[in-house]
């Protein structure tokens, strides 16, 4: 019994000096741990200045990932905030304002009714939802991503065709938000509007096109727009031009649009007077179609019986002029009213026809009249178309019908081919009652005796008829083309 006693004790025992022994080792492990943290806190608090030279261990730089920031979702509580509403819901309207700066004018057309215009469309509005605390007072800018969670106003282009946000690389859209709530939204937009074009005065015209911005949900009731700055809110690159127009002006005006569904809306305009450049047309249009109608002159000049002449000189004139009009027709709208240079391009069409059926009517009248001179040489065979009968009458070397084989004259041409000439009425008028030209045709002559005969020796004195309609055509429709010239470019330039 005092074994078990003992042994129990004993027992006891050694697990009380392992108990403390554990823990004495617990207590140095603790207290060597402390003064290690201790020693490292002191050396980096001393910059490093105990560690040894040429020592790679330096003092940390606090790691900024780590650190807790705030975001700037949370900063401009957007989570606390509906903003499906417009500010200040339920209140008086909101003023939202506009201004454009315009980058680029590219095209206008005048077969679509159109014009495509790139520009800097900016909004400024105050929501003060969105205001946050700030000691420096300096704005914050994001892109797209942002907003499409806040209110921005949903302006759109009334009359557009076409339009869209410039997205390379990304998205072109800007928004800056500053302390008080003030809001910058801008973003660059390419839109094909249409454009009511007035082309009665066609090349020589000027044209006005607008391109409208308007709210499409909110009526003057919930937003009222207005130009930021007047007529100076619109701004435009000094480089741009444009190949058929000069840009005069641009500027601003804004009036009120009506729905019968819906109500009032503000609308905002962009005004740009455009005046055509001219001298593109003159070389293409204008100048052509003038030596045409010149050209078609040229067959009042030739003898009225060089018909191969005459006739394909006149028809080559017409389908050149029929081309150019099929030409100009063809890149214009097909409107229903007449243009300015429809009206230059028929009227030179007129002309250049007219000069053919003048030439017709010569032939023809000329045809009646060698038919009746026919008949008259058939009453006087002897004359022989030589002017002044009494000197020449019936002598066979002098009339034309000389069959001396030496001799070689104005007798060689028979009646038919000499047709009207010298024929003479009653007391020497001509029977056409027109004008003659004098001509002296030369004559060879191999017998001296019939040289003493002539009055000048070596020419003979006959007349050349030229008919009173060539002659009148030659003054008449030269000076009724430069007086329509006169008149047409008087009134539309």
């Amino acid at each position: 019994m005092r074994t078990d006693t003992v042994f129990v004790l004993f027992y006891f025992c050694l697990i009380g000096a392992s108990g403390r022994s554990a823990h004495q080792r617990g207590n140095k492990l603790e207290t060597y741990k402390q003064s290690r943290s201790r020693r490292e806190t002191s050396r980096l608090d001393d910059g490093g200045t105990h560690s040894k030279p040429g020592s790679p261990i330096l003092k940390r730089s606090p790691d900024m990932t780590k650190s807790t920031m705030t975001k700037s979702e949370q900063l401009l509580r957007i989570d606390d905030h509906d903003f499906t509403m417009r500010p200040a819901f339920g209140g008086p309207p909101i003023p939202v304002g506009v201004d454009v700066q315009i980058e680029s004018l590219d095209t206008i057309s005048e077969v679509d009714m159109d014009f495509t215009m790139t520009l800097y469309l900016r909004h400024y509005w105050k929501d003060e939802r969105l205001s946050f605390p700030s000691t420096n007072n300096q704005s914050m800018t994001f892109d797209s991503r942002l907003a499409k969670k806040i209110w921005v106003p949903d302006m759109f282009f009334v009359h557009s065709k076409r339009s869209f946000i410039h997205d390379t690389t990304t998205d072109n859209v800007m928004l800056r938000v500053y302390p008080d709530g003030n809001v910058l939204y801008s973003m660059r937009v390419t839109v094909t509007a249409m454009c009511n074009m007035d082309l009665s005065r066609f090349p020589l015209d000027t044209q006005t096109c607008s391109l409208e911005i308007e709210s499409y949900a909110y009526t003057d009731d919930d937003l009222m727009l207005y130009w930021k700055k007047g007529n100076e809110s619109l701004n435009t690159d000094e480089r741009i031009s444009l190949s058929q127009f000069l840009i005069q002006k641009f500027h601003t005006t804004t009036k009120l649009a009506f729905y019968s569904s819906t109500g009032w809306y503000n609308r905002l305009y962009i005004h740009f007077t455009l005046r055509r450049h001219i001298f593109f047309f003159l070389l293409q249009t204008y100048f052509p179609a003038t030596l045409m109608v010149m050209l078609s002159w040229v067959s009042f000049w030739i003898d009225r019986r060089a018909v191969p002449a005459r006739v394909p000189l006149g028809i080559t004139t017409v389908l050149t002029m029929s081309t150019i009009i099929t030409g100009v027709n063809a890149s214009m709208p097909r409107v229903s009213y007449i243009k300015a240079v429809d009206i230059y391009l028929w009227v030179s069409f007129v002309f250049v026809f007219l000069s053919v059926i003048e030439y017709a009517a010569v032939n023809y009248l000329s045809t009646v009249q060698e038919r009746k001179e026919r008949k008259l040489r058939e009453r006087l065979p002897c004359t022989c178309g030589i002017g002044n009968p009494e000197d020449m009458m019936c002598d066979p070397q002098i009339s034309g019908y000389t069959t001396d084989p030496q001799v070689t004259s104005y007798s060689s041409m028979d009646a038919n081919s000499t047709g009207n000439y010298g024929t003479t009425g009653n007391y020497g008028v001509p029977e056409n009652g027109g004008r003659q030209e004098r001509m002296l045709a030369q004559v060879v002559l191999g017998d001296p005796q019939l040289a003493g005969q002539v009055k000048r020796p070596g020419y003979v004195n006959i007349w050349i008829d030229t008919h009173a309609i060539d002659k009148y055509s030659r003054i008449v429709f030269p000076g009724s083309y430069v007086l329509f010239n006169v008149i047409y470019w008087s009134i539309y330039s």
